[in-house]
């Protein structure tokens, strides 16, 4: 399957049953509502997929599983989130013999590495494998910035490299990578509450949080940004932008479990260490997401604004 990176691209949460085993059923709803409201693909395994904690066999499983439930509708991407060289390579070979789409990458794990290592890491990962590769560009959260320059060598030297998550919190940089590469490479907002500005700026998609439990009203924006109904996209995304917030936290998993409860896409459980929330802290995000449900906006009808010209 060619794989486009543009348009929603779900970082999708893992379900859990009540006894911590994978639970499969709830999340094939949830894939179901991804592909109904129009995503353009899965990205597994992320930090809201809680990776950290999955052993190889369950990664397996959910790579399996995703592929089947999405019968080729949309390509499925694994994250590699390794603490090797060796043992990413591996997870990106066992990735492509299973059937998987594409892969995103982050730098290496636990180690600051200095850029020479950060692009050979990534170049010894892209020589291993025929899957393209999108590159989570996010030096907040993970201390290492891949630079322009940095971009310009990986771009020469591997084909397969084809588009980056972008999460500098710079909405500029989407401007620069544009002016130094074109289409070489595609943007992707890794922000939720920087998605439409970066699709304003020339993001070409949205690896998006709070779709796992708002799907239709986050491929909305896209579409409506894309057919530049700016206003119509500005009224959903102001709406939209408490519930956003609640990705930019170190809680974002139980977070956004917490609305998917509310709108009958997931359960709350997470897996250890992670806990649920409780106390003030979750009475505050109830109260964000009950205040989201009961002013939830109608939707136009995004899939046919194409028609509407």
């Amino acid at each position: 399957m060619k794989l486009h990176w543009k348009g929603v691209m779900p970082a999708v949460t893992t379900k859990f049953t009540d006894d911590d085993q994978l639970d499969l059923k709830a999340f094939e709803k949830n894939i179901a509502a991804q592909l109904e409201a129009g995503v353009t693909g899965i990205i597994l395994g992320g930090t809201l997929g809680e990776a950290s904690t999955l052993n190889s066999e369950e990664k397996e499983r959910l790579i399996d599983a995703t592929l089947k439930m999405v019968k080729g509708k949309v390509p499925v991407i694994i994250n590699i989130a390794e603490q090797s060289t060796e043992d990413a390579i591996s997870v990106a070979k066992r990735a492509e013999k299973i059937g998987a789409n594409g892969l995103m990458l982050l730098p290496p794990m636990r180690y600051k590495a200095t850029d020479r290592e950060t692009v050979e890491y990534f170049k010894e990962i892209a020589r291993s494998t025929s899957l393209p590769i999108m590159i989570y560009n996010n030096p907040v959260d993970y201390k290492i910035e891949v630079t322009i320059e940095m971009f310009e060598e990986l771009l020469a030297k591997c084909d397969n490299i084809e588009a980056v998550k972008e999460s500098t919190r710079d909405i500029s940089n989407i401007t620069r990578l544009k002016n130094n590469f074109g289409d070489r490479i595609k943007i992707l907002c890794g922000v939720d509450t920087l998605a439409l500005e970066s699709m304003v700026a020339g993001a070409d998609g949205w690896v998006a949080g709070l779709v796992a439990a708002y799907p239709a009203e986050t491929v909305a924006i896209y579409e409506l940004v894309k057919a530049e109904k700016i206003k119509e996209a500005l009224e959903i995304y102001r709406w939209f932008m408490p519930l956003l917030e609640l990705d930019i936290s170190p809680q974002l998993v139980q977070n956004i479990k917490l609305a998917e409860v509310a709108t009958g896409l997931g359960t709350e459980n997470v897996r250890p260490p992670r806990l649920p929330l409780e106390g003030l802290e979750r009475e505050r995000v109830l109260a964000i997401i009950n205040d989201a449900m009961q002013n939830r906006p109608t939707l136009p009808d995004y899939k046919n604004l194409s028609l509407q010209q």
